[in-house]
């Protein structure tokens, strides 16, 4: 218990520490570039404490899930003291301006990389070179039907695929005109063919042969427990080997980015389902059953990382605090306000905008007026709040447990 709310804490700390870097890469390139930050906070609600330095105000607040790094004259609606009208954002060149917004995004891929980078080296992550290619591990008989969900009959002989001359070691790139790439899409591509004959496209020891292999009928169990029949050939896979890696620091450079990428991929992925899974996510809170891959809020993220510091999972601990980098770069990139992507987009609009005025001999439509997005912005900022809050409760109520 105690090593799980170590766990708990320390995630959580993590989570803070994440959007404190986001709010520090817009408040260094705003420094960069001669603005002036008025304040740099982390967390929303009540200040707990703060303190001027400088021109800045630094402070703490009460709910240390957020933070906000107070710009003068983001928009040309702020107020703004004398000695900030020629540092107010808006006046800036509007690349100084996207870089400042971009700075939180590109600080989350940089501290994900760091943390990903620092798992390679010490402990390994998933090597982005590891085989995964359907290869055969091993050519058998066929038995015909499935007893149980563990328990199939019993059968004698080679087997389809061992007649026709396949053989331990062979790699399978097609079956019949489609191309394959896992072991797994031979298997569904083969079940679908029962009494058919079917040619395997295999590469062996450097040479492309083909093999046509007559699929034998078996029945199996399907979801539901019922029997359906299904083609098979007789062959398992080769487990791939180094599936993890530990990098030397060199190396483990162009490895991290590699895998990087991958989870980037993968982040954006879930960010575009992520819609479409908050019906099962309310449906949990009144008992259904709690999706793993689903949303989750700080709350749940801090216990899953107990979790995983209760089984001494580092590794693992560590790359869950890189994935949560890289799901608040993505996120902020939404271009709505008021999220970064949304200030973004304003930028973006008025610099296409004056392209074309000039194009037409007008002069620059001068700073978009913020005041017409309020209704969009609040519209956001209420949808978050109410997404955030239903997320929280399932967390609560009806967490995700990855052990049970």
């Amino acid at each position: 218990m105690a090593a799980y709310l170590v766990g708990v804490v320390l995630f959580f700390l993590g989570i803070a520490v994440t959007i404190a870097l986001h709010e520090w890469g817009h408040y260094i390139t705003a420094r960069a570039f001669g603005m002036k930050v008025r304040r740099f906070f982390i967390g929303f609600g009540p200040s707990v404490f703060s303190v001027r330095r400088g021109e800045t105000v630094y402070g703490l607040k009460a709910v240390p899930v957020g933070g906000f790094c107070d710009i003068a004259g983001m928009t040309a609606q702020d107020e703004l003291e004398p000695d900030e009208q020629h540092r107010a954002m808006y006046l800036k060149p509007w690349w100084q301006r996207i870089i400042v917004l971009s700075g939180g995004v590109a600080m989350n891929i940089i501290v994900g990389f760091v943390v990903l980078y620092g798992v390679a080296v010490t402990s390994g992550i998933p090597n982005p070179d590891a085989d995964f290619s359907a290869r055969v591990g091993s050519v058998q008989c066929v038995p015909d039907r499935q007893i149980d969900a563990t328990t199939l009959s019993e059968c004698l002989g080679t087997g389809p695929a061992g007649e026709a001359g396949v053989r331990v070691g062979d790699r399978i790139l097609a079956v019949g005109d489609r191309e394959v790439e896992t072991f797994e899409e031979v298997r569904d591509t083969v079940q679908q063919l029962p009494g058919e004959t079917v040619t395997l496209r295999i590469e062996r020891d450097g040479v492309l042969v083909d093999v046509p292999v007559i699929v034998e009928e078996a029945t199996r169990l399907d979801a539901s427990g019922r029997e359906v029949t299904v083609g098979a050939i007789g062959v398992t896979s080769q487990p791939p080997t180094d599936v993890y890696k530990k990098f030397g620091p060199v190396e483990g450079v162009g490895a991290t980015a590699r895998f990087t990428g991958d989870m980037i991929e993968a982040t954006f992925e879930g960010l575009l389902a992520f819609p479409g899974k908050i019906p099962g996510v309310v449906a949990s809170i009144f008992g259904a059953e709690r999706e793993i891959d689903g949303p989750m809020s700080v709350v749940g993220a801090s216990r899953i990382g107990g979790e995983l510091v209760e089984r001494s999972m580092w590794d693992m601990f560590m790359m869950m605090l890189a994935s949560l980098n890289f799901f608040l770069a993505l996120f902020n990139l939404v271009p709505l306000p008021p999220l970064d992507g949304g200030h973004i987009a304003v930028v973006l609009y008025e610099r296409i905008r004056d392209f074309f005025r000039k194009l037409r001999g007008k002069t620059p439509g001068g700073p978009a007026d913020y005041t017409r997005l309020m209704p969009i912005t609040v519209g956001m900022a209420a949808l978050l709040l109410s997404v955030g809050a239903t997320v929280i409760i399932a967390d609560v109520v009806n967490p995700i447990r990855l052990f049970g």
